[in-house]
């Protein structure tokens, strides 16, 4: 689908749909206002009638409007004005977008954008209402038979404009969409990845399509084998990938757009394709969703894929730990002892938290390759960060307050939020081992504070670099379908970044 930034009057628009709101008390936005002064008071009618009378994300579809040149007006519900804020913006859009993909429209225009969000601009209101319209449209098929996709309904939508009031809006508007159509590919990618079965995506296949995506978008990827891995002394995340027939990866992207020599900022990810817990075996009940525990990893692809679409001129490493975690006779048993990049041994209590064995060495071979500026990982790490946050925001730890207010504001920004979490030495005697450096869960106090001992387990490895950990297993997928989260969090931080060096 095309999009399109404009400034325009809605009763001009020859399109096939105009899409304005109506705020709740049957009150009308300006632009319906206009629509309604034009057409002898068409939509006071029909609230007269009590067809609409203005609820949150309530849509009704007008026919030959008079006094117009539009097919059809949409009316949608944008709630009590005085409540009208972020959430409830991108509820009407999202609303309108599904109400839309109903109708036979090949084109339209939206005045959505036209609302006023406190503390947004228009750049915002149209980033975020194309972001949604892409959520909405966004559909995975990739595994349906040929015959059941051909039988799919297609969508007639081609071309979605956005309306600003005033030209002098336009270049705030046009930038808004050029960020959010970026970001939206790069969810897309996350999602589709994380949506995949892990029969289909096997460390292999996730390597190949970080590849591919790199030829494509001019960003270079290597991928460590496990004998390099092995040359490297990675004995953790090598004992992780034992139990498996798939062999383990290390991909490595790197963009280098910025001034030479300056240090990168590193994302790396948890790439596990499937985890059944290995000998410490996780229930049979939703084992399916365990594909998804390689989101972390993809959300670095996905994020590669937003930054070479955007073309920042910053410098950026991506390095994603790639395994399966099956019970196997040569996987981890409880009680064996490895040996991690950094030289630090560690005793395996239970092989299920295995997340945290393989992104060490990921996080080592990050500092000691390319003593980034900053390191953020994100990890489908501790289901005790979703008992502690439920499946709104990501858990974000860090060792670097200046760090974590920018991951805040991020996430504030774009709307892919994160709340901050302890990560206080008092945590680090919880993994204290009777015969190794340290243990990989809890020694002391339980399972008490399970994602802050899984970030304080990382954080042994990361003290020389300022560092970021995302807990995105609350985030990462709802239901049984991939979110693509955070990437819009990780984009957003990085435009960030890229602004703050321009300036």
């Amino acid at each position: 689908m095309e999009y399109f930034v404009k400034s325009g009057n809605p009763e001009k628009q020859r399109v096939s749909c105009v899409i304005v709101g109506i705020f709740d008390r049957r009150t009308l936005s300006e632009s319906a206002g206009v629509i309604d002064g034009v057409s002898d008071g068409a939509i006071a009618a029909v609230m007269r009638r009590g067809d609409m009378d203005g609820k949150l994300g309530q849509t009704l579809v007008l026919h030959n409007v008079p006094g117009t040149f539009a097919d059809r007006v949409m009316l949608v519900g944008l709630g009590r004005e005085r409540s009208f804020d972020e959430t409830a913006f991108r509820k009407v859009n999202a609303s309108a977008a599904k109400a839309l993909r109903a109708t036979g429209s090949i084109d339209a225009v939206s005045y959505l954008t036209h609302l006023p969000v406190k503390g947004h601009d228009f750049h915002w209101n149209v980033q975020q209402a194309a972001m949604v319209v892409e959520e909405t449209f966004y559909r995975f098929d990739d595994c349906r038979g040929e015959k059941a996709r051909e039988e799919l309904p297609t969508y007639k939508l081609e071309r979605l404009t956005y309306d600003v009031p005033r030209r002098s809006d336009l270049p705030a508007g046009e930038r808004g969409l050029v960020e959010a159509l970026a970001i939206s590919k790069g969810v897309a990618v996350a999602k589709t990845l994380g949506n995949l079965p892990g029969n289909i995506c096997t460390p292999t296949y996730l390597a190949q399509s970080a590849e591919q995506i790199g030829t494509t978008h001019g960003f270079k990827v290597k991928v460590l084998d496990e004998p390099e891995m092995r040359k490297l002394g990675m004995g953790s995340f090598l004992s992780v990938a034992r139990g498996s027939r798939q062999p383990p990866k290390l991909i490595v992207m790197e963009y280098m757009k910025g001034p030479k020599g300056e240090r990168p900022i590193a994302l790396v990810g948890k790439g596990l394709t499937f985890d059944a817990g290995g000998i410490s075996l996780k229930p049979g009940d939703r084992m399916d969703e365990m594909k998804f525990d390689m989101c972390g990893g993809a959300a670095v692809i996905g994020a590669f894929r937003a930054l070479a679409e955007l073309q920042l001129p910053i410098n950026v490493v991506g390095v994603i730990a790639a395994s399966e975690n099956l019970p196997d006779g040569a996987a981890n048993k409880p009680g064996d002892v490895v040996t991690s990049m950094a030289g630090i041994t560690i005793e395996i209590l239970n092989t299920d938290a295995e997340g945290r064995l393989i992104l060490c060495d990921a996080l080592t071979y990050t500092e000691q390759t390319y003593d980034p500026a900053v390191c953020i990982d994100m990890a489908t790490l501790t289901g005790a960060i979703v008992v502690a946050l439920g499946g709104y925001p990501t858990g974000l730890f860090a060792n670097a307050p200046g760090l974590a207010r920018s991951l805040t504001q991020a996430g504030e920004q774009i709307g892919d939020r994160v709340w901050e979490m302890p990560l206080w030495p008092e945590y680090e005697d919880h993994i204290r081992s009777e015969c190794a450096d340290i243990a990989n869960i809890a020694t002391v106090g339980g399972r008490d504070g399970g994602a802050i001992i899984g970030a304080s387990f990382l954080h042994k490895f990361t003290k020389k670099m300022k560092w970021a950990h995302l807990d995105i297993a609350g985030t990462a997928w709802k239901g049984k379908r991939s979110t693509g989260r955070p990437v819009p969090l990780i984009v957003q931080y990085l435009l960030n970044a890229a602004a703050k060096h321009h300036d």
